[in-house]
């Protein structure tokens, strides 16, 4: 390939990326307003087995760049291949997701019933969240753990369960972190019965968005399926030398970089229509600031 040949492959190469990250850019949710406050040690540990696949897969993609450029002499091809290992099984799992949110909503309720059963039966608060930690459903057990820890660790109710809320970061977390906030200012003894009307409101929002989500699978299948077509036929395409003949010329590696940053971009689009919008919070830390560490208060 002669020196214009390779600078304008390169140009193209960099078109791919610039429009992938325009249509991200126009897909991606909105940004949060305010830094997320560190988790303390006690919360969950990253999968390392999903660390390990990650790994893995940033580095078949790097290999497939490498070995397609080299052995066809295209870069956007290169760079194409690359971004199909990481990016069909990321798009894969998104399109099969959507279940996630409602298990953790209807771990919240089944926790907030829990706790004020034994707040009913005369627990006090703080003692009966830290023991809730040992009983907390999966997936909200490193929040609840969390919270167990920064309590034991001596901090004040209300600023361990507005760490609570930050690390849920749900509306529904909010409602329930409200109202554990109202039971530790007035030590009162109707707290159990507002939680427990509260989980019933609770079940039948697990409801509504379990019936929300039916409706979401036929769209996310066709997606599935849609991105799966998507893929065989650039694979058969790639077989037919004389169909892609036209695109081994310096222009033709732009076209192809500009038809295939429109077939991502209708696929990031799909994506985010089929991936439901978060609810507004209230509850949030308008400083901005941090919250130490229980292991930090522990040592003052």
């Amino acid at each position: 390939m002669s020196g214009t040949g390779l600078l304008a492959a390169v140009c193209g190469a960099l078109l791919v990326g610039g429009l992938l990250l325009a249509a991200h850019a126009l897909t991606a949710s909105d940004p949060p307003a305010r830094p997320r406050r560190r988790r303390p040690h006690p919360a969950a540990p990253a999968d390392p087995g999903l660390a390990r696949r990650q790994r893995a897969l940033q580095v078949a993609a790097a290999g497939a760049v490498a070995t397609v450029w080299l052995a066809t002499g295209w870069p956007v091809g290169g760079v194409l291949v690359g971004l199909a290992v990481v990016g069909v099984p990321w798009l894969l799992a998104q399109f099969a997701g959507g279940n996630a949110a409602v298990e953790r909503l209807e771990a919240l309720q089944e926790w907030v019933r829990r706790t004020s059963d034994v707040l009913a039966a005369g627990g006090g608060l703080e003692q009966t969240l830290i023991r809730s930690a040992h009983t907390a459903p999966a997936p909200i057990q490193a929040e609840v753990a969390t919270l167990a820890a920064r309590l034991q660790a001596r901090w004040p109710a209300s600023r361990a369960l507005l760490a609570f809320a930050d690390d849920l970061d749900d509306a529904a977390g909010d409602l329930v972190v409200a109202a554990l906030l109202l039971g530790a200012e007035l030590r009162g003894p109707g707290l159990a019965r507002v939680l427990t009307e509260l989980a019933g409101s609770l079940t039948e929002e697990v409801t509504m968005r379990r019936k929300v989500e039916a409706d979401r699978a036929k769209p996310r299948a066709n997606a599935r399926w849609l991105l799966l077509i998507t893929v065989a036929a650039a694979g058969l395409a790639a077989l037919n030398g004389d169909y892609l003949t036209p695109y081994g010329t310096a222009l033709g590696q732009m076209v192809l970089a500009a038809i295939a940053a429109l077939i991502v971009g209708c696929l990031l689009w799909m994506r985010r229509l089929t991936t439901p919008e978060q609810s507004p919070r209230f509850l949030t830390d308008r400083t901005g600031r941090a919250e130490p560490e229980p292991e930090e208060v522990l040592t003052r």
